[in-house]
């Protein structure tokens, strides 16, 4: 096995802002960082040595990308599975093709996981309408539909309250192959955030409790409030699942804690997190740090916490009314802002996150909490004030 010390050059597939914070902590150890989006100026070409303007999908730019890195790696699992299996042939690319081609495609993950003994929720496929009223039957309701490829942040999903709205939620989510999945009574959502080395060696960070809103990570709270054994469990899975996958870099399980503390697996991401934007500042490693670690063959940091902390999102409708009033954050000593140079600001999209850290973590939250309403609450009053007098 190839070192890459720093001196070397990585390569990323996809350039929003988990590339960007990739490419940050690439270049502080000393890294040169190439970037293939096919969006010019995007986040992490900001920050970046060279940037080579193409689809995730062309794969003759993607070889180009490899000829001048000494390893590839990815920030989103959008990246087709067969681009990774060419670029194999010529240079380390890690997680490698056969984990994407199990993990993004949302019933092969399933199949996986089940044929693998990993819980979660009792599900069916639904490829065209004749399967529909057969998936009514083998899945309890309410339920959820999700595409099986392609969705992120409740993209491509759909709520089915019961059997008789299945066609019309299918047809909501256009038509495609899906799956189809029990809606189960959590009591809290957790992801761990874990990476594994080239040889197997696997670090775990502290368990992360994570709040959606709109189906959108809203805040990430750690450490999660649960218990001993249920964090002890969640831990076991994830690791069972690095390894049967023989992933390599950093990758978050998504989980479901029931009310008798027992977990289900939710979704697997093989690549950094939203989940785990907490460890840039809050742990001794970084969950990007980490990744480069995994991916370059060097030993693994450490990731303990140094601090309790919370992450809240930043999405683009605070932007509506204009830039936000940043002193809302900046006024506060234990807060960290990162904004991921999107040119654009649209409902729901994510600008942005601020990172608190405190002693206590109840106090975190609050503190998360406050800073977006302060931001709504500007830019609402910044609206009213640059209204023409009427």
């Amino acid at each position: 096995m190839r070192v890459v010390l720093p001196g070397g050059s990585i390569g990323v597939l996809g350039g929003g802002q988990l590339g960007r914070m990739l490419a940050l902590e690439a270049k502080r150890m000393g890294y040169r960082v190439g970037v293939l989006d096919p969006v010019a100026g995007c986040p992490a070409a900001q920050v970046a040595d060279f940037h080579l303007q193409a689809p995730l999908h062309d794969s003759e730019a993607a070889l180009e990308l490899s000829t001048r890195v000494d390893v590839v790696t990815l920030e989103t699992e959008l990246v087709p599975f067969a681009v990774l299996a060419r670029l194999e042939a010529a240079t380390p690319v890690r997680p490698g093709a056969s984990v994407l081609h199990t993990i993004q495609d949302r019933l092969r993950q399933k199949e996986f996981l089940q044929a693998a003994g990993f819980p979660q929720a009792p599900f069916a496929p639904v490829h065209d309408p004749r399967c529909v009223q057969e998936a009514a039957q083998a899945v309890g309701f309410p339920a959820v539909l999700k595409s099986r490829r392609g969705g992120y942040d409740g993209k491509g999903q759909a709520f089915v309250p019961d059997p008789g709205a299945l066609e019309r939620a299918w047809q909501s989510i256009g038509g495609r192959p899906a799956v189809l999945e029990t809606l189960v009574p959590f009591k809290m959502e957790i992801a761990v955030i874990l990476a594994r080395g080239v040889q197997g060696e696997i670090r775990v960070y502290p368990l992360a409790e994570n709040v959606h809103k709109r189906r959108i990570l809203h805040t990430t709270r750690v450490p999660a409030r649960v218990p001993e054994r249920t964090r002890r469990e969640a831990e076991r899975l994830a690791c069972g699942i690095a390894e049967t996958l023989g992933h390599v870099g950093v990758m978050a399980v998504e989980m479901f804690v029931l009310d008798d503390d027992t977990v289900l697996v939710n979704e697997i991401a093989p690549r950094t997190h939203n989940s785990g934007h907490y460890t840039f500042g809050a742990c001794v490693t970084s969950q990007f740090e980490q990744h480069l670690r995994a991916i370059c063959g060097l030993p693994l940091g450490d990731p303990s916490l140094l601090s309790p902390a919370v992450m809240v999102n930043l999405l683009g409708d605070l932007w509506l009314e204009g830039t936000p009033r940043w002193e809302a954050v900046l006024s506060r000593r234990n807060a960290r802002l990162h904004l991921y140079g999107k040119a654009e600001a649209r409902v729901g999209r994510k600008m942005g996150h601020v990172l608190i850290v405190n002693t206590d973590a109840d106090r975190a939250l609050r503190e998360a909490e406050e800073i977006v309403a302060a931001l709504r609450a500007e830019a609402g009053s910044s609206s009213a004030q640059d209204l023409p007098p009427g």
